[in-house]
């Protein structure tokens, strides 16, 4: 049994909003969390049905129940009329709740009750290094960190039907995309733009359809925990600075079976990429825990210098090569963004072998760097 690193502090004093994509593992954490909670499942029809039928029900069963008491509702969005319900017993019989989630898409545009700030929000992710033993770095890199994804050897069937159920139970239905197909052509051009600066006109002449239409894309794909955007680090008084932001989807696994790209090798080209995703993937989930979601960003100047991550107030600089052994002229952005921040930490994260100095550049193999990042010696 994998244990979970994220342990839901907040769920011991306050109710939350617990969010993350499908099958990245809530309802088991939840269950082997708090297994002898009361526990509403929205995703049972019959559960669904009667509560969206007479919503005061909830209100009626646990208006009883002991001050303090724990309730879980799974899959919140589904119902998000059950929120006032959930309002009136926060405030009338001091409940708490966690409130789960693979989309908070209809519960941040559909103007519904988001209890008054009363439930603190946390994200769940996909597994992350820590959390497996003999983690399998190229295992990573191909299937992605789903559990169920890297778990087994070949993950490209499971991928299949994720991507095709993901778009038909989440994407399309709650965001009432009419045309699937030019959306299908968009999720391949946004999944060519993982790791990718953002440029809206670029996507949108690839697809067919206006920017403005390839934008409200992206922000469903955000608002559906399908994707998220990585914001420039634009602080500084030398340089031209791009502003546009980064889009990566949050799984490599899934980024890599919309390009139909498997079986990657350490040396290609697509390994490469995949790694820098991989990486960034574990950056924003231990952030993401350390609710510091904010301390992440790229650096890119307008002559096309870059660093790939930005950690805080450039307080570390990272880049990410695939490489077995890191050269000197690829230190050339971690060179320039020294210069302009001179008291930041310069790292790349490679395949080398050992770890090394190259003047103020730490060189680190991708396995210290993970077992650095969670014991907090990164940042």
């Amino acid at each position: 049994m994998i244990s979970r690193i994220f342990q839901m502090q907040d769920a011991e004093t306050e109710s939350v909003f617990f969010f993350g994509a499908r099958q990245t593992g809530k309802t088991t954490f939840l269950k082997q969390k708090f297994p002898q909670v009361r526990y509403y499942d929205l995703l049972k029809s019959d559960e669904y049905e009667r509560l969206s039928r007479t919503p005061s029900l909830l209100r009626e069963e646990l208006k009883d129940c002991a001050e303090d008491e724990l309730i879980i509702i799974d899959e919140i969005q589904k119902l998000p009329v059950l929120l006032d319900e959930v309002h009136w017993l926060m405030v009338n019989c001091g409940l708490r709740f966690v409130l789960t989630g693979s989309s908070a898409r209809k519960l941040r545009r559909g103007g519904v009750n988001l209890l008054g700030g009363r439930a603190l929000l946390n994200n769940f992710y996909p597994l992350v290094s820590a959390e497996i033993p003999d983690f399998d770095i190229d295992r990573a890199v191909n299937n992605g960190m789903i559990p169920r994804h890297y778990l087994v050897g070949d993950a490209s069937k499971r991928l299949r039907g994720y991507v095709g159920n993901y778009l038909q139970t989440e994407i399309v239905e709650e965001a009432r995309i009419r045309n699937l197909s030019t959306f299908n052509r968009f999720l391949e051009a946004a999944a060519l733009s993982s790791g990718e600066m953002l440029v809206y006109n670029n996507v949108a002449a690839d697809c067919g359809v206006s920017s403005v239409t390839v934008k409200s894309y992206f922000e469903i794909l955000v608002d559906t925990l399908f994707g998220y955007l990585i914001p420039a680090y634009t602080k500084t008084v030398k340089r031209k600075l791009i502003r546009a932001p980064k889009f990566y989807m949050f799984d490599v696994g899934v980024t890599n079976h919309l390009l139909k790209r498997s079986h990657l090798q350490p040396g290609s080209p697509e390994y490469g990429h995949a790694l820098e995703q991989l990486i960034v993937q574990e950056l924003m989930a231990y952030l993401g825990y350390k609710q510091r979601e904010n301390e992440i960003s790229y650096w890119r100047t307008g002559s096309g210098v870059e660093v790939d991550v930005v950690l805080g107030d450039a307080a570390v600089g990272i880049e990410i090569k695939s490489s077995s052994e890191v050269k000197p002229h690829q230190l050339r952005g971690l060179r320039s963004f020294g210069q302009d921040y001179p008291q930041a930490r310069l790292m790349v994260v490679s395949l080398d072998m050992y770890r090394r100095l190259v003047g103020n550049i730490e060189i680190i193999p991708v396995r210290e760097f993970l077992s650095d990042l969670w014991i907090g010696k990164v940042f």
